[in-house]
């Protein structure tokens, strides 16, 4: 009688340098030092004694508070214009749809403070619609509103095109079957589209997060800086830098570790053991 061993279907992890040229390897280590090597800087010129009594200062908080709030606000503003505009660019074709595309990655390209100028030119008080608001009672340059809408600016390009790319790669067969049994698209969209639709909204959101949080350049030109309505993270740095070098260190390592954990969710996936 013959004894089979039973088949082991687990594939063996490849090695690093597997199928990757020695030259590949040490320029991507390099690469990687050169993106490291700042960090540990930073690091090394923190005076961690007085680490607690920087971070806790009145400035350092009101800015992290006004930071997580008009982030917060801007994603949750670009969840509900990203979604149906990523819709729209992915499913459909209509004429100046190329058009259109390029004028949401514009943000993407420009200086930062080339869009506060543009919103400046847009909603400030003699701004094209902004004049028309201020007459009415309704100021929206120099307000912590400003901030949401500089951050929402900069921050919608990230979550339209990872939605779009998500889209564009899950293909359309789900929604037809759906279509094609009697649903709705209303209630094909709720359904069948944002299910399939979750791990791109998951890392848009995270990614439109970070990168709202992190705004500067459209904010201080459009918003201006007052502590405690407009002053976020990045312009509290800006301006501790020239006058307590050591609080601009300390509050950027904050930041750099919001940035980090931030990312991370957004590119973390579970390991299943093979059963």
């Amino acid at each position: 009688m013959t004894i089979t061993k039973p088949v082991n279907n687990v594939r063996p992890r490849p090695t690093l340098s597997a199928g990757i040229p020695s030259s590949a390897i040490v320029v991507a280590v390099l690469a990687g030092a050169f993106f490291v090597l700042p960090f540990i800087a930073l690091l090394a010129g923190i005076t961690w004694s007085d680490l607690p009594e920087l971070l806790t200062s009145r400035s350092a908080l009101d800015a992290l508070w006004l930071s997580l709030r008009t982030a917060s606000a801007a994603t949750a503003i670009c969840i509900v214009f990203g979604v149906p505009l990523a819709l729209v660019l992915a499913r459909s074709n209509f004429p100046g749809r190329t058009l259109m595309r390029s004028v949401v990655l514009v943000p993407l390209v420009i200086p930062p403070v080339v869009a506060g100028i543009v919103l400046t030119e847009a909603f400030g008080r003699r701004g094209l619609i902004g004049e028309q608001l201020s007459a009415l009672g309704i100021d929206i340059a120099f307000t912590t509103a400003a901030v949401v809408l500089a951050q929402t600016f900069v921050s919608l390009p990230f979550m339209v095109t990872t939605l779009e790319s998500h889209l564009a790669s899950s293909g359309e067969h789900y929604e037809r079957v759906a279509l094609s049994l009697g649903s709705s698209k209303w209630r094909t969209f709720w359904t069948v589209t944002l299910p399939l639709l979750r791990p791109g909204l998951v890392s848009g959101v995270v990614l439109t997060f970070a990168r709202a949080l992190g705004e500067f350049g459209a904010t201080i030109t459009f918003a201006g800086s007052l502590q405690g309505t407009t002053r976020t993270m990045p312009l509290e740095i800006y301006l501790a830098r020239e006058a307590d070098p050591d609080a601009a260190v300390a509050l950027s390592l904050v930041l750099i570790l919001i940035a980090v954990l931030v990312i991370a969710v957004a590119y973390f996936r579970p390991k299943h053991p093979h059963r």
